[in-house]
């Protein structure tokens, strides 16, 4: 029986990867190996992510009329994604230069293109838009300027055609933070957060007392990623701490993202917050062993046999 989908929004992007970029020195020529093309983008590794585990997922976004677009656009089809919904726009396709040093971290040179002309007004959840679909994510809220004003009500109306609803705040370059996001915080069924964007929305990277603000303001479940600490889990029934799975790891870039993908979908799959976080957590085990933000991913059955041949952290 297929699972109830996913319907995600949120910046689509291809990545140029490049690594490994240990120091920058201007006038000078640094080689580097390999330099790879991947799909990026929060809403774009999300849906894909959901996609490989077995899931439907619907896209909501935009790209443009160039090759970038007919690329990544090709890269999401033959993943399983249904991109019926993405607009073409006369801007270039949002694109990222990713640098990524010897051990994993990374920094990204980005353009915004298209994704500077999405989503003008609150999306309405027609029947067309949800067919199928029975969870709405929000990706990527900052990175969509003309969105920022209808977060909000986009959530709302989500809620209201049915679906339960998640956001993955990522990084504000605007720094608004809680500006934007606390009107639209008690229509979030799931609020994923990083240590860094706690600490920015919350005033603590602390896991614990984020979280507890962040309930007490109205999302129903936070979900902290703590990259190679894990994740942490807090809504009803108590906190859930999931340790790291010990990897070696080449390339952070999208392993949030495709952990958002990974947990949504195994939440689809009718699994417990504290089963999804695990495989979740499995999930960005596996995409940061390779380059590029889903170049690690698999099917649900490959992942699941995978993710068992993982071993945990010790604890800290």
């Amino acid at each position: 029986m297929t699972p109830p989908g996913v319907l995600c929004s949120g910046n689509i992007v291809l990545d140029l990867l490049v690594r490994p970029v240990d120091e920058m020195r201007w006038g000078a020529s640094l080689w580097v190996d390999p330099i790879e093309r991947s799909l990026g983008g929060n809403g774009s590794n999300t849906a894909y992510t959901v996609a490989m585990l077995g899931v439907p997922a619907r896209l909501l976004g935009a790209v443009g009329h160039d090759d970038s677009g007919d690329e990544v656009l090709a890269r999401l089809l033959a993943a399983g994604v249904d991109t019926s919904r993405v607009w073409r726009s006369q801007a270039a396709t949002a694109s990222t230069v990713v640098l990524v040093n010897s051990y994993g971290e990374r920094l990204f040179l980005h353009h915004p293109g298209a994704s500077l002309e999405v989503f003008g007004e609150p999306i309405e959840f027609t029947a067309e838009v949800v067919e199928g679909m029975a969870h709405y994510h929000l990706g990527s809220p900052f990175a969509l300027p003309r969105q920022r004003p209808f977060l909000t009500q986009t959530l709302r109306r989500a809620q209201e055609a049915g679906l339960t609803t998640s956001l993955d705040t990522q990084w504000d370059s605007r720094g608004r933070w809680l500006d934007d996001l606390a009107p639209a915080l008690p229509y979030i069924d799931i609020l994923f957060m990083n240590e860094d964007e706690a600490r920015m929305l919350t005033g603590t990277a602390d896991a614990d007392p984020a979280a507890r603000f962040m309930l007490e303001r109205g999302a129903r479940t936070v979900v902290m990623k703590l990259g190679g600490r894990g994740c942490a889990v807090f809504g009803e029934g108590g906190p859930v701490h999931q340790p790291a799975f010990d990897v070696p790891v080449v390339d952070t870039t999208g392993a949030g993202d495709c952990y958002a993908g990974g947990y949504l979908s195994a939440l689809q799959r009718a699994a417990s917050h504290a089963e999804a976080a695990r495989f979740a957590t499995g999930v960005a085990a596996l995409v940061v062993q390779r380059l590029g933000a889903v170049a690690g991913l698999a099917g649900y059955a490959e992942t699941l046999s995978r993710i068992q041949g993982l071993s945990l952290k010790p604890a800290l």
